[in-house]
Order: C-alpha cells, then structure tokens, then sequence
C-alpha cells in the first residue's frame, strides 16, 4: 500500500513539475497597439467598413443589413475627409428594399481623452441616398441624406482600428417610411490607417 501512495506522489510530483510553466514568461496574444497618434497624421489613409443596423424582427419576418465601406485622407493631423458607400437591404415576406447612397464625411479625432492605443472621435455626412422596393410604384428615389455620429477608435494593430460608433441620422429617401426618416443607429466597423507613402 505504500508503494500505491509513494508511486501516485511520485507521479503528481513529476507532472507537476512538466507541466508548470511561468505563465509571466509566456507570449500574451496582442490585445491593442501603443500608436494611435502615428496613424492619425497628416498624409494618411484610412480605408474600411462599419456594419449596423443587423437584425430580424420575427413578428413581421423581416431581415435588415447596412453595410457602408469608406475611404479617406488624412489633410491634417487628427482630421479626414473622404466619401462611403451606403449599402443597405430589408427582406420581408412580402418582398424586398434595397438602400443605396455616397456620402462624403468629415471626421476629427479629438485629443481631449486620448490615450495611446484609441481616440475619441466625432463625423459629419451629406450626400445622397436612394431605395427601391421590389415591384414598387417608388423604386428608384433619391434624396439627400445627412447626419453626425460619435465613436472610439480602439486600436488593435499599429495600423487596425476596431470603432463603434452612434450615428444620427436623416434621409428623404425612405420609402419603406413614405417619406423622411431620422435614424439614431449603433455601428461597428474595422479600419486600417494607411502610413503615408504606402
């Protein structure tokens, strides 16, 4: 019987003494990059693409997806203007609506509250919008389209930002709504800031 014990501690000994490491020693996976202020200069880039407005009501079986990829430059430290592509669709039992629209943007990145690996951030849109139904006396509207957002760039990568943002805004060119329409929506999106040069 002393065998059994003296053979077990021997075995939970020798595991133990495998199988432990240091865990201070080992590589911790990247969680966030110290560089926010290198990707925000002047003569940058910004390229990416924020999702909202994802969702299913089961009542009226009814899906919606807005998609809206951007790109743009960096004219100064800290500002960017540039243009996105509205890209939206609603599917329903009794057909679909199709939401399209550019909208060029101006967004500044505030250094009140900044740290080193994200920024606070305020957007402004104008353009214009248009959407279609299916088989629909109204496909083909377009209108002009404006609105502010908000958001935080956290960044991930030297040069990848996650983003969420809350946005504001208003369209004549709904015609899922007969009419205009102000939206307020949360999106998230992936950029990448773009070194000058490259």
């Amino acid at each position: 019987m002393k065998r059994i014990y003296l053979l077990s501690a021997l075995l939970i000994f020798l595991s133990t003494a495998v199988f432990a490491q240091d865990v201070e020693d080992l590589p911790r996976p990247q969680t966030s990059a110290p560089v926010a202020n290198d990707a925000i200069q002047q003569g940058n880039w910004i390229v990416g693409a924020s999702v909202a407005n994802v969702g299913h009501n089961f009542k009226s079986e009814t899906f919606s997806l807005d998609l809206t990829p951007r790109a743009g430059y960096f004219i100064s430290d800290n500002a960017v203007v540039g243009a996105q592509t509205q890209l939206g669709l609603s599917i329903y039992s009794g057909g679909e609506s199709f939401r399209y629209g550019i909208t060029p943007f101006v967004r500044y990145y505030f250094p009140e509250g900044a740290s080193n690996t994200g920024r606070f951030f305020g957007e402004a849109v104008v353009g214009i919008a248009g959407s279609s139904d299916e088989d629909s006396e109204g496909d083909s509207v377009f209108s002009r389209v404006y609105g502010i957002s908000g958001g935080y760039a956290y960044f991930i990568a030297r040069n990848v930002a996650l983003e969420g943002m809350l946005n504001l805004i208003r369209s004549n060119a709904n015609v899922d709504f007969g009419g205009s329409s102000t939206g307020l929506s949360i999106s998230l999106g992936l950029q990448i800031y773009l070194p000058a040069g490259n």
